[in-house]
């Protein structure tokens, strides 16, 4: 029988919370850093096509990390593997900065994605130490670190990559990242897993939760297209602005990320409604946000426009986000980390998508292309919600 893992842990406080979030923060902003600079990165290998393909590698190796790195978190101490990988993201991070052909930059670019994975093993941990009552709360306030995170981080490197180059921004990424490591080791409580299991039997296991758990897979798909939705517009934004309608640079690209903070303050009010209401109508509500952020973006091509629709889908996509962490995390509270595993890895490789699809119809279709892409990954997000409702509503009445 397994042991209760709370009763095991010291109570959540509001400064390890506070810390938690920040470190979340700065680790998933790490796979943000090269969006804002892509059209600098691009310049310094003219020749090669791959660069261009360096923010989707980033989630892919995100991804992966997720897949391959984030159930540690049920077979090792938790504070140690949340450490160790901040170290890792130090190290990636200066491979990056050193690398002087677009191979080398491609590889750093995985491994920074696939080490920035610690975001998702904090997440869980936040999950275990909260009470459950307030666990929705709990999980919107490092969310709202998460999203910060991924918000400010395009900011800090626009305007890095402006005034200094894009090397310079991944060398800021290595204290931060090591700084992180510090503050995690000395502020979070040991936490051992509650039984002990092998590698290959707890990805199998992992593997199983994704067969049997419908509502894994729904939230997993339908957070998948909402942050496609996000991710390809946020990957176009740059080379956007860089036209001669614009012509701004990556330092006003980054500037983006402090208008779609106003999402930040949403993550814990989405925590508060989905403890008291449940997480489907928020699921929903971000859904529909998502879809109207990208009409604002086809009808409205203006810079105006634009800052409107990126307030509308951050906070879409964020309320979206903590719900559905909020409805996962309830399946099985023995398996947090390999059902965030699961809902992680999905979700990321919809971003992947998105960024992929969005470089596709930028290429052959413009800004119009774009738009449409967005707008269709919402949609599908939403159709996918009101599937599930009827279901659920088939269900009550037998």
């Amino acid at each position: 029988m397994q042991r209760d893992v709370q009763a095991e842990t010291p109570p959540l406080g509001r400064g390890r919370l506070l810390a938690m979030a920040l470190a979340t923060g700065s680790a998933v902003a790490n796979i943000y850093y090269n969006q804002p600079m892509l059209g600098m990165i691009e310049q310094s290998f003219p020749h090669s096509p791959a660069a261009a393909l360096v923010p989707t590698l980033t989630q892919v190796g995100y991804a992966l990390g997720l897949l391959l790195l984030l159930p540690l978190g049920d077979l090792l101490e938790r504070r140690r593997v949340i450490a160790a990988q901040f170290v890792a993201v130090a190290a990636a991070s200066a491979l990056a900065a050193v690398s002087t052909g677009v191979i080398g930059l491609v590889i750093a670019s995985i491994l920074i994605g696939a080490a920035a994975t610690v975001a998702q093993q904090i997440v869980p941990f936040v999950a275990i130490l909260a009470a459950p009552q307030r666990r929705g709360q709990a999980i919107g306030l490092v969310m709202s670190g998460l999203l910060a995170g991924i918000l400010f981080s395009r900011t800090l490197a626009g305007f890095v990559a402006r005034y200094a180059s894009w090397q310079a921004m991944f060398w800021v990424a290595v204290p931060i990242a090591l700084l992180s490591a510090l503050l995690m080791a000395w502020c979070l409580p040991r936490h051992q897993p509650s039984r002990k299991i092998r590698y290959g039997e707890l990805l199998a296991s992992t593997g199983r939760l994704w067969l049997h758990e419908p509502i894994l897979r729904r939230a997993g798909f339908t957070q998948a297209m909402l942050f496609a939705a996000f991710s390809a517009f946020w990957t176009i934004l740059a080379l956007r602005l860089q036209l001669p309608a614009f012509h701004l640079g990556a330092d006003v690209a980054g500037l983006f990320g402090l208008v779609g903070a106003v999402g930040v303050a949403m993550a814990p009010l989405a925590g508060r409604m989905a403890d008291r209401r449940g997480p489907y109508p928020v699921i929903a509500l971000g859904a529909v946000a998502t879809l109207l952020a990208w009409l604002v973006f086809g009808v409205w091509g203006s810079l105006p426009g634009m800052l409107v629709g990126v307030v509308l889908l951050d906070f879409g996509v964020q309320i979206a986000l903590v719900s559905h962490q909020h409805l996962i995390y309830g399946l099985h509270p023995e398996f947090k980390s390999r059902l965030n595993t699961v809902f992680m890895t999905t979700m990321f490789l919809g971003g992947s998508l998105g960024s992929a699809g969005a470089a596709v119809a930028w290429r052959h279709g413009g800004w119009v292309a774009v738009s449409a892409f967005g707008g269709g990954l919402a949609l599908l997000a939403l159709v996918s919600q009101f599937r599930a409702r009827r279901r659920r509503c088939v269900n009550a009445t037998i």
